[in-house]
């Protein structure tokens, strides 16, 4: 099933999440339908609040934009891995390294609109995955940015929160667009 996306202006995309446990009712339908509301609208990540669930769960592909750069990006953006496609359940990241770097991100929930967004290149990370097993890993590069950008969604943070004032209040008008259904995705969007 193809959930529609919650555009920006929801109130549910602000909220914290809540953990769950493995007994949350169809779990497996639920992840299921996330990973066909994701790549029906062509994303690499989508957490439960864009769907309008506060809970805390997310999927991240990264392997599909891994797969679709040259070699020479690949190393760059990909420096230890090759992607992944995996599902995180009551994740907390529980390390940021120290080294930052900047790179454009959009959001499905924030169609059409892509901005610069200063992320940590590694994190460590403690999740779930889909089968309710215990994971400790650390991702870098591409893969941790993404895990960020939707780790996020489940502390009730957009990425436009990391813009400078300046910056947010020249892209007021195309949020209050968003806002009022005045965008046009080749997705299933629910404005509010």
């Amino acid at each position: 099933m193809k959930y529609p996306i919650l555009a920006y202006g929801h109130g549910i995309l602000k909220q914290k999440c809540n953990n769950i446990n493995r007994d949350y009712p169809n779990l497996d339908k639920l992840i299921a339908d996330m990973w066909e509301t994701m790549n029906n609208a062509n994303g690499c990540g989508l957490a439960s609040p864009q769907i309008g669930l506060p809970i805390r769960l997310f999927i991240v592909d990264s392997k599909s934009t891994f797969d679709n750069l040259n070699e020479e990006e690949q190393k760059i953006y990909f420096p230890d891995n090759k992607g992944v496609r995996e599902t995180f359940i009551n994740a907390k990241i529980i390390k940021w390294s120290e080294e930052y770097w900047e790179d454009q991100e959009g959001c499905l929930s924030i169609p059409n609109l892509w901005q610069k967004v200063k992320r940590a290149w590694s994190i460590t990370i403690e999740y779930y995955n889909k089968d309710f097993e215990l994971q400790n890993k650390v991702f870098s590069g591409t893969t941790a940015r993404m895990i960020q950008h939707e780790y996020d969604h489940t502390e009730g943070i957009l990425f436009t929160d990391y813009l400078k004032p300046l910056t947010k209040k020249l892209m007021e008008r195309k949020f209050k667009k968003i806002i009022r259904g005045q965008v046009k995705t080749n997705y299933p969007i629910k404005f509010v």
